[in-house]
């Protein structure tokens, strides 16, 4: 295979103080330049090309290995691809500066010289790149060095590694005594710590392997088992913090930050352990080459804000996340009892609804300046949906964002990840039959109200209680051809789904701060009972994520407006419940008749529509992601189908009793 890669007239022109730097960024540039899917045959060319050339071969060798016990390795063994100790926004702040004022790069740093070589944007042809083709473009570059170069390299590459492993055991050891980690598991005050205990092995292995002269392999090496086991002890302890800081005792973002730390130390000391033990050869070659991609993909990812917000806030997401999971199982309907609750629940809701709709409908006639108007309607909105919680009714539009999180948690319990198409698309059936009840209890209810208040105002005033105005003004309203409604729509979906999060958000600030503990012995509340202390305070516990989450989704719906006309965008906010409610004041206030009633009705089910798939899909995809977990779409697609085939009647109505017989009649037919 002939090459442009033209080693030998790039090396003639080179300084000997500057030869490794200069080969590495030609041999960076060749594998960078093209599409990343063509880079690995780029690479066995590059291989192809040294075989067929032993004296280009040699000269790169040197170059670069021959430069390589000179180089210090341990900056970036200890430091690429594990987060700092600083925490997260020390280290999003550090970041943010090094981008306005590039840090001075010391060339006799790997870390720095990798971080020369690579950018955030060659991280696709990196992942492109397969272990293997490293692994033959190494094997031709140490056949072409001579064997003393060799032996001392591998002398470096060991002495670098022993330091990095000692020194990254002292740091596990160190992060025992952090306060965050003692309070997610207070065992740590009484058990041995694995941590310390991985430390003085770790410390016992270094000293035995710099003993063994030259770093040779020695057979007398007492065995190394007792290390392995305090190892995964290590990563049983994390695992435990882990589960617990995403459960039930909260999170917080320098816990999450702490963890995915301890989690990434132990990897690269384990990884370490391998490539300086006397372990088979291919696992040291193993060992060895996924740590080199992985110091690579880091200096890929080194200045980005993106990846260590992603990395170090996931703990934190999944306890969030599995906070609205816990409650959204209150808003799935199963069987027929829970779906007429569901239903009556949601009327209760839309009674209210439509209350605030006409609060703010009179608002808007104050002429009050757009600031204080927008106050207005938000607390309108917030209080209202607070009151809404307090007497446990149902907003349909809040469902998503519960339920998306508990339909990742069953994916999530489903094959590692990938869902099994029957019970994913039973699940969805009843998420989506639950939605749509509560969309109906809301709308009939609304309307229904709107209609009683409409009558009785015309009775006892005279005259309709909208002006012809305002009735053409919110039947445009809610409009997608005259009006961007279904846009709207998808911006109340995008607050939804952002109340959701809020939700959980505070659900697992109070589990982090203990609310329930600390109002109980609050001095201020005192001179109450304590009995109805302890129910305030568990109540305001189990409510305080629901409370703030329902306020602050008034706050946003309310001040969308406003927001625009600072912007001098047209945004507005569409909700299903609160249109519904509109139309029916519009409506019934000078009755067109039934057809145009039907017509309205079906714009607000097109709002539904986009308030309800908009908010579930976001908030399906950060619980997924928060999960690490993946949805096939084809096999939950093939299973719908086939629950609708059973019986589609279940799409609308809980007749669970027929669908089983169906179902097991089926399963026997399959099987």
């Amino acid at each position: 295979m002939t090459t442009t890669f033209h080693l030998d007239n790039a090396l003639a022109s080179l300084a000997g103080e500057n030869r490794l730097e200069a080969c590495l960024d030609a041999l960076f540039g060749w594998l960078r330049d093209g599409s990343p899917d063509r880079v690995a045959k780029r690479l066995d060319g590059l291989v192809l090309y040294l075989r067929d050339h032993p004296d280009n071969a040699r000269l790169l060798a040197e170059s670069i290995l021959g430069r390589f016990s000179d180089l210090e390795l341990y900056p970036a063994l200890v430091r690429l691809g594990i987060l700092s100790r600083e925490g997260l926004f020390r280290e999003i702040s550090t970041r943010l500066y090094d981008r306005l004022v590039p840090p001075p790069v010391d060339r006799e740093d790997s870390r720095d010289l990798l971080a020369s070589l690579i950018t955030r944007h060659d991280k696709p042809w990196l992942e492109a790149l397969p272990a293997h083709g490293w692994l033959r473009l190494g094997r031709v570059l140490m056949a072409a060095l001579e064997s003393e170069a060799r032996d001392k390299a591998r002398v470096h590459q060991q002495e670098e590694c022993l330091y990095a492993l000692e020194m990254l055991a002292i740091w596990v050891a160190a992060e025992e005594l952090d306060p965050e980690l003692m309070r997610i598991d207070e065992r740590l005050t009484r058990i041995d710590s694995p941590f310390i205990a991985l430390q003085r092995e770790v410390h016992a292995f270094v000293e035995s392997r710099a003993s063994v002269a030259g770093g040779t392999r020695s057979d007398d090496y007492p065995a190394i088992d007792h290390l392995w086991v305090m190892l995964e002890q290590c990563n049983e302890q994390v695992a435990r913090f882990r589960r617990r800081g995403g459960g039930s005792l909260g999170s917080s973002v320098n816990a999450s930050h702490l963890i995915e730390r301890l989690e990434d130390t132990l990897k690269r000391i384990e990884r370490l352990i391998v490539l300086t033990s006397p372990q088979p050869r291919i696992a040291c070659t193993r060992s060895g080459l996924r740590l080199w991609q992985e110091l690579l993909l880091a200096t890929a990812e080194k200045g980005s804000i993106g990846a260590i917000w992603r990395k170090s806030t996931r703990m934190m997401s999944r306890s969030i996340t599995q906070n609205k999971s816990d409650h959204g199982e209150h808003y799935i309907s199963r069987d027929l009892p829970s779906y007429l609750r569901l239903i009556a629940t949601a009327a209760g809701a839309g009674v209210i609804i439509a209350l605030m709709a006409l609060i703010k409908i009179r608002i808007e006639t104050w002429g009050l300046a757009p600031l204080s108007q927008a106050v207005l309607v938000s607390l309108n909105y917030g209080l209202g949906f607070v009151l809404v919680h307090l007497l446990h009714f149902t907003i349909a539009t809040k469902q998503p964002a519960m339920t998306a999180a508990s339909f990742a948690a069953e994916v999530e319990r489903n094959r590692r990840g990938r869902s099994v198409s029957r019970k994913l698309a039973r699940l969805l059936l009843d998420v989506n039959r639950s939605q749509w009840a509560a969309v109906w209890g809301n709308v009939a209810a609304a309307l229904a109200t709107a209609f009683l208040i409409t009558s009785v105002a015309m009775a006892l005033s005279g005259h309709s209680l909208l002006s012809s105005d305002q009735i053409t003004y919110q039947l445009r309203a809610i409009s997608p051809v005259e009006s961007l409604a279904l846009l709207y729509a998808a911006i109340a979906g995008v607050w939804l789904f952002c109340s959701g999060i809020i939700a959980g958000f505070f659900d697992n600030r109070a589990d982090h701060i203990q609310l329930s503990k600390r109002l109980v012995r609050h001095p201020a509340l005192q001179r109450i009972s304590e009995e109805r202390r302890e129910r305030l305070a568990h109540y305001l516990h189990e409510n305080y994520g629901a409370l703030a989450g329902n306020f602050l989704f008034g706050v946003l719906l309310g001040m969308t407006g406003y927001v625009g006309h600072l912007l001098g965008l047209p945004l507005d906010i569409r909700h299903v419940a609160f249109s519904s409610a509109n139309l029916g004041f519009a409506s019934f206030s000078d009755f067109q008749g039934w057809g145009s009633l039907s017509v309205g009705l079906l714009f607000v089910l097109m709002i539904g529509f986009i308030n309800l798939w908009v908010s579930f899909a976001l908030a399906l995809m950060v619980a997924l992601r928060s999960r690490s977990t993946l949805i096939e779409p084809g096999v939950l697609l093939v299973g719908i189908r086939d629950e609708f085939l059973a019986n589609p009647l279940r799409f609308f109505f809980p007749v669970g009793a027929r669908v089983g017989k169906h179902r097991h009649g089926a399963a026997r037919q399959n099987r």
